[in-house]
């Protein structure tokens, strides 16, 4: 989580064309995501305010984790139209709302680079008639119309506080910011369908799918294979394959496969192995299809990667 320094501007701008040098900017929620990209070209408006924070992101090919802090209440919308997104095993493209209360998560594949915008509230949200919300997001099917309103909302909340940045010190502005935020959610959420999209998830896989995050997570460099982890689990290969494709969008193979890659990459960075040793050890015995492997997922073969590094 992200702490912003003390007399830093409100808002910041963060732009990044490495991979190995984004970072996550905004706070209350710990971010963790596996690039489907070795080249992006993202970047990112935080504007911190006391009790809301705005962030707008122009995001890369990922797949990606997220767990809200205690106290407070997050919301999400694209800001392009017709993006396909697979979040908490939904796959949908239309005008949709992300809601998640404190210590809740979500589990997203962003197959293609977009722009979206988060609004994290602090404390929790309570006492506007917003949906009851458990351990996951929710997701709300919105009209086309209110969707345009959130993201018209945040544009100009942006553009005054670039425009106006003393303003901002006006306890009156920050709270009057604030106020049609909330206004803007609150009708949103009027016009919402009775039915979560998102109540479809299957709640044991979400964990089930967290739980393999762990052990990966755990131990960096120990390679991933899936018979140790349904021993570790307790479950068949089958249903961690039936779980990962639904909140992954890719099969348990082609999903560690992933993972071990950027495994590898983490440590000819670190410059310390050679590429056979690194590539072996992780379970690449066909040195010739991982290098292809490795070159279409980074741009960059393993030895350039290990040279750069040294």
């Amino acid at each position: 989580m992200t702490v912003r320094p003390p007399g830093a501007p409100a808002l910041q701008n963060f732009r990044y064309s490495d991979i190995d040098q984004y970072r996550q900017a905004v706070r209350s929620i710990d971010v963790e995501f596996t690039p489907l990209s070795r080249r992006i070209s993202a970047h990112q408006t935080v504007l911190h305010l006391r009790g809301c924070d705005i962030n707008l992101i122009r995001s890369f090919p990922r797949l990606l984790d997220a767990e809200l802090a205690r106290n407070c209440t997050a919301v999400g919308f694209t800001m392009d139209d017709r993006f396909p997104i697979r979040f908490n095993g939904v796959e949908n493209d239309r005008s949709l709302l992300t809601v998640g209360h404190g210590g809740a998560g979500y589990k997203s594949l962003e197959s293609v680079a977009t722009q979206f915008a988060s609004i994290m509230f602090t404390p929790e949200i309570k006492g506007r008639g917003w949906p009851a919300i458990g351990r996951q997001f929710a997701i709300f099917a919105i009209t086309g119309a209110s969707q345009q309103r959130l993201r018209d909302l945040v544009l100009e909340v942006l553009k005054f506080a670039g425009e106006s940045p003393d303003a901002l010190q006006v306890p009156g502005a920050r709270t009057g910011i604030r106020d049609s935020l909330l206004a803007a959610v609150d009708q949103a959420l009027a016009t919402a369908s009775s039915a979560q999209i998102g109540s479809r998830s299957s709640n044991r896989q979400f964990y089930m799918v967290q739980k393999i995050e762990d052990i990966v997570r755990a131990d960096i460099a120990a390679p991933i294979y899936s018979e140790e982890l349904a021993r570790q689990l307790g479950v068949s290969v089958s249903a961690m394959d039936s779980a990962v494709l639904q909140f992954r969008g890719m099969s348990l193979h082609r999903y560690l496969r992933s993972k071990r890659l950027w495994l590898v990459r983490r440590q000819l960075l670190a410059g310390e192995v050679s590429v056979k040793a690194c590539a072996l050890a992780h379970g690449f015995w066909h040195l010739g299809d991982f290098s292809k492997s490795y070159r279409l997922v980074f741009d960059e073969t393993p030895s350039q990667t290990l040279k750069n590094a040294r």
